[in-house]
């Protein structure tokens, strides 16, 4: 179709302004590459870059380039038809999640990009089912079609397994010797032929017997929300092109079907066609502002839905403008009386930032020198005009222990690491004050290394990182009696102090109990506290190098000195004793049992049993998960030092999809030669 027919065709649809379309789906759908191509269609780029090549116009970072993956949203403001779109490519990898769930109050649609691979269709599942759950409409995009093999009627049956709404097919594949060599526009009734790196061609449609069943079939899915198709349907009326297309864009707007197409985003085939559907179908930003609640009020409101620091502490917010116009320099308001002013307003294009003195209702701009404003946030140009969007909180399902190699770099990595949280709201940071470890914790394997990698090439600093220890307890399995005794004379008053103790074990999750039995003064009460914080202090680290935990301690007996005796000398004393004692109590190791959901596609549950086995954990049982078609949720117990890595295999076995959430339950006795070798290491440390 020429673009003088194209002008033609969409003459009386009423533009919708702006748009901000999200590219999601599952990593190797080839995402990045349809933000290439779609790049190259719409002018923003003169030459096609490559991801292969490390040429792409996204994925710029060093982390991205090595592992041809994206690790963070690419960005691309660009031109069609007339009409202005964002799109925004979103890493694929579950790990990475974060970006598509902060973006999706504000985005108009969503073009879900996977593969021609029926084995892969529950990878696409996390993504389709927060998509639904957010009410943004949303498209399906089958990439790499000339690769296909296989018919399209099984693939559409498990992508349908995967979609929780009606998929509706728009287009068919036209095959030559087994490859996909074009495709028949259902709704448009004409079918193309692929021509490499350029618009399709027009062919005769008559050749095509498949595409009368295949329409019908498409109608039929659309007459289930439109009486009045259906009518025409059963009195054997062929429907205006004009209502089909108006049928398509209201069902796709309320969210009733996903339309599916098909192309090569390598060969740029079948993407012309695509940014024709979102320009015909996508709903505008009022779609996005009713979402958010908005009133009718004349002041400007933006949210913002990714923050991104430059390696000297730029800050830039890239926000979805609801309400517009915003004016470079005008201030906007948080909650809690937040402001600030903006610093500049820039259009993106991959790392490329373009300048701008204004933006409309539907732009998505990057804001400069927003302090103390947060993605999420919806801000506002009125006074307590400030709220935040309601987005899915992810748990940490996998954590590192960072330090600095050189010390005097640990004021900056804190500093760098609070930027990094911000601009990932899915990383935690934490300190441990019991391992003294600082805990970077997040989504995973590769989503840690990344933001390693960040803090190393963006700050210019060595990091040194470790699994996190896991906090180890140890209490004891029978009573002993001790005494500790500690005099010394060093000239001048000198130190007193004997204390006679008995302990004994109590309980699991007891804690600790002081008691105190002296009889007839001989341990004034002024000193009774120093015996205490003594013990306190012995209980710290026990005679197996962990905290003490679940034990009662009874003063018996003691005696003093009135000149040398203080209350250093009975805190002495009373760590003496314990030394004493403890060792002739049998200590024992504990470790963390944690209560463990985890969350699988239901083929994968006999799997999860077995590698829950296999962790020194034990299987409670499973129930289907709710409100996931499909998906199971094993419960179980296992201990920590098994769950810190256990996402790792987790993905393994579920295509990258599947996931966990843990609480802590109880401390269990661990005994024979792995509390030995825990041991030996704590003492060897």
């Amino acid at each position: 179709m020429t673009q003088a027919q194209a002008h033609k065709d969409t003459s009386n649809r009423i533009k919708a302004g702006p748009r901000a379309i999200a590219l999601i789906g599952p990593h190797g759908g080839g995402k990045t590459t349809l933000l290439e191509s779609i790049a190259l269609i719409t002018g923003a780029v003169a030459r096609k870059g490559s991801v292969t090549a490390g040429s792409s116009l996204g994925d710029t970072s060093p982390g991205a380039r090595a592992r041809q993956m994206s690790v963070e949203m690419n960005v691309l403001t660009t031109q069609h038809l007339g009409e202005e779109f964002t799109f925004l490519d979103c890493p694929g990898s579950i790990e990475f999640l974060g970006d598509t769930l902060n973006l999706l109050p504000g985005i108009d649609a969503a073009v879900v990009v996977c593969e021609p691979d029926a084995g892969k269709a529950m990878m696409l599942q996390p993504f389709l089912k927060r998509l639904a759950d957010a009410h943004v409409p949303h498209l399906l995009f089958i990439n790499k079609f000339d690769k296909a093999r296989g018919p399209l009627r099984a693939l559409l049956a498990a992508l349908q397994e995967a979609s929780d709404t009606p998929l509706l097919l728009r287009q068919i594949p036209i095959w030559a010797e087994g490859i996909a060599t074009g495709f028949v526009d259902l709704a448009l009734e004409r079918a193309f032929a692929y021509r490499p790196h350029a618009a399709s061609e027009v062919t005769d449609i008559a050749d095509y017997a498949r595409e009368k069943e295949a329409r019908f079939q498409m109608l039929e899915k659309l007459a289930d929300h439109d009486e009045n198709l259906m009518d025409e349907l059963l009195a054997d009326v062929e429907p205006s092109r004009d209502e089909v297309f108006g049928d398509i864009r209201r069902e796709l707007s309320e969210g009733l079907v996903v339309p599916v197409l098909i192309g090569s985003a390598e060969g740029d085939n079948g993407v012309r066609r695509l940014l024709k559907a979102l320009r015909h179908d996508a709903p505008g930003v009022s779609a996005a502002a009713g979402r958010a609640g908005l009133g009718d009020g004349a002041d400007a409101v933006v949210q913002v839905i990714k923050t991104f620091h430059g390696g000297h502490g730029g800050k830039l917010s890239l926000a979805r403008v609801l309400k517009g116009p915003l004016r470079d320099g005008a201030v906007l308001h948080g909650e809690g009386g937040r402001e600030a002013r903006i610093g500049g307003i820039f259009a993106l294009a991959g790392d490329k930032q373009v300048k701008r003195n204004t933006a409309l209702a539907g732009d998505t701009v990057a804001l400069a020198r927003m302090e103390g404003f947060a993605t999420g946030e919806i801000l506002s140009t009125a006074k307590n005009g400030g709220a935040r969007a309601v987005i899915e909180h992810l748990t940490p399902v996998y954590r590192l222990a960072v330090t600095a190699q050189d010390r005097k770099d640990e004021v900056k990595l804190s500093t760098a690491i609070a930027r990094l949280c911000e601009e990932d709201p899915t990383l935690v940071f934490e300190h441990n004050a019991e391992t003294q470890d600082m805990i970077l914790a997040g989504q995973g394997e590769i989503h840690l290394k990344a933001a390693v990698e960040k803090l190393q090439s963006r700050y210019g600093l060595t990091l040194v990182t470790k699994p996190a220890r896991v906090p180890y307890r140890e209490t004891i399995r029978k009573a002993a009696s001790a005494r500790g005794r500690h005099k010394r004379q060093s000239g001048g008053h000198g130190q007193f102090g004997d204390v006679a103790i008995e302990i004994r074990p109590l309980p699991r999750g007891s804690g600790f109990v002081f008691e105190d039995r002296i009889k007839g003064g001989v341990v004034p009460k002024q000193w009774i506290p120093s015996v205490e914080k003594g013990v306190r202090e012995f209980m710290k680290t026990g005679p197996l190098g962990f905290p003490v935990v679940d034990i009662a301690v009874a003063l018996t007996d003691g005696s003093y000195h009135t000149v040398d005796s203080s209350d250093a000398a009975f805190q002495t004393a009373g760590r003496l004793a314990m030394s004493e004692g403890m060792p002739g109590c049998a200590p024992v190791l504990l470790e963390p049992i944690m209560r463990v959901a985890v969350h699988v596609p239901s083929d994968a549950t006999a799997k999860v049993n077995g590698l829950v086995s296999g962790r020194r954990g034990a299987p409670l049982g499973y129930d289907a998960r709710p409100g996931w078609r499909g998906w199971d949720t094993v419960r179980c117990e296992m201990p920590l030092s098994e769950v810190s890595d256990l996402i790792v295999d987790l993905r393994s076995l579920t295509q990258g999809v599947g996931t966990y959430e843990m609480e802590f339950d109880r401390l269990a006795e661990l005994g024979g030669k792995l509390a030995d070798t825990i041991v030996a290491t704590r003492k060897a440390a």
